[in-house]
C-alpha cells in the first residue's frame, strides 16, 4: 500500500577491542611474571652455589679469559678482520708479523699492562705459585667439606662434630680435635687417646689419604691454674699426645713417609688466649702442609 512507511535497517559498527577490553595488558603482565621468575631463580642459584663455584663463574667471565685476537679462530688459516692499517691489509700482514720468530715486539718482553711476559722465568715461577695455591685451596676446601659430611652421615660421629675445628692457615689445612666440657680426647694427665679420639682420628685419616700433602701433628695443653698457669710437664705431655695421635693415624692407613713433624707446644699457643685454662685449649692439631711448586728446570738450585 502506498501509505506504508518503508522499513529502514540501521547497522551499527562497533569499534575494535579498546580500553580495558584489549589484550595488551596480558602481554605486559606475562613479561613481568617471567622477569620475576628469572630474578628469583637467580637468587636461588646464588644462595645454593658454594664460594668455590662462585669464584669459578667469576673467573669464567673475567676479562682475562676473553681472547684479544680479531681472527675467527686465532690461527694463520682462520678468518681475519680488516685492520686499521688499510683496507684488506691487516689480515695477512698482521698474522705473519705475529707468527714470525725473527720479529721482536717493541714492548721487549712485557705485556700491555707493563708486567713481564710469561716467558720470563720469574714470571713463570710466580704464575706457577699462584696456580699451585689455587689448586691447593680447592683441594683443601673439598677435603674439609668431605670431613664435615662424614661427621653428619655417621651417627656415632655426629655428636662429636663440636670437637672438630677445620680451617685454612698459611701453613695449610688444619684439623683440630678440641676438648669440650664432658667430651675430652685424652684422659686427664695421660697421653693415651680415648675411644672418642680414636674414632675421630680414623675418620680424619680417610680424608688425609685423599690428598698427597705431608702432615704435621701438634699437641696442645691448657694452662694449669693450680701451678701458676704453666707446668714443666706440659711439654712432654703435649708431645706424647701428638705422637700417640700419629700412631692412630698410621694404624688407620696413613703412610709413614707423609709424617713431616710431630711436636708438642704445651700452652704456648692457646686457642682461647683470653682464658688459657679453658678446656678448649687442650687439643691435637693435624695440618696438611702446603707444598711449594716445582721449580722450572732453569731455576733449580
Amino acid at each position: 500500500m502506498s501509505g506504508e512507511r518503508p522499513i529502514i535497517i540501521k547497522r551499527i559498527k562497533k569499534g575494535g577491542g579498546g580500553g580495558h577490553h584489549g589484550g595488551a595488558w596480558k602481554v605486559a603482565y606475562a613479561d613481568f611474571v617471567t622477569a620475576m621468575m628469572a630474578f628469583f631463580l637467580l637468587m636461588w642459584l646464588i644462595n645454593t652455589t658454594s664460594p668455590e663455584q662462585k669464584r669459578g663463574i667469576a673467573d669464567y667471565f673475567a676479562p682475562a679469559s676473553v681472547s684479544e685476537t680479531t681472527s675467527g679462530a686465532g690461527g694463520i688459516l682462520s678468518g681475519t678482520a680488516l685492520g686499521k692499517d688499510g683496507a684488506k691489509q691487516n689480515g695477512s700482514q698482521s698474522t705473519i708479523a705475529n707468527t714470525s720468530p725473527d720479529i721482536k715486539s717493541a714492548d721487549d718482553g712485557k705485556s700491555k699492562d707493563g708486567t713481564k711476559s710469561p716467558s720470563d722465568p720469574q714470571a713463570a715461577l710466580d704464575q706457577a705459585k699462584q696456580d699451585q695455591a689455587k689448586r691447593e685451596a680447592a683441594a683443601f676446601a673439598s677435603a674439609a667439606q668431605s670431613l664435615r659430611q662424614a661427621l653428619q652421615d655417621m651417627p656415632e660421629l655426629a655428636e662429636l662434630s663440636k670437637n672438630i675445628i677445620i680451617d685454612q692457615t698459611p701453613e695449610g689445612l688444619r684439623i683440630q680435635l678440641v676438648d669440650q666440657e664432658g667430651r675430652s680426647m685424652f684422659n686427664t694427665g695421660t697421653a693415651v687417646p680415648n675411644d672418642r679420639a680414636k674414632l675421630l682420628l680414623r675418620a680424619i685419616s680417610k680424608i688425609i689419604n685423599q690428598l698427597p700433602n705431608r702432615i704435621s701433628i701438634y699437641g696442645h695443653t691448657s694452662a694449669s691454674a693450680g701451678q701458676g698457669g704453666k707446668s714443666e710437664g706440659d711439654w712432654p705431655l703435649s708431645a706424647s699426645r701428638a705422637d700417640a695421635s700419629r700412631k692412630v693415624l698410621q694404624s688407620a692407613g696413613v703412610d709413614t713417609d707423609r709424617i713431616y713433624q710431630v711436636s708438642g707446644k704445651a700452652t704456648s699457643e692457646p686457642l682461647y688466649p683470653d682464658d688459657p685454662a679453658l678446656l678448649g685449649n687442650r687439643r691435637i692439631a693435624i695440618v696438611l702442609l702446603r707444598e711449594a711448586p716445582v721449580l722450572p728446570p732453569d731455576r733449580v738450585p
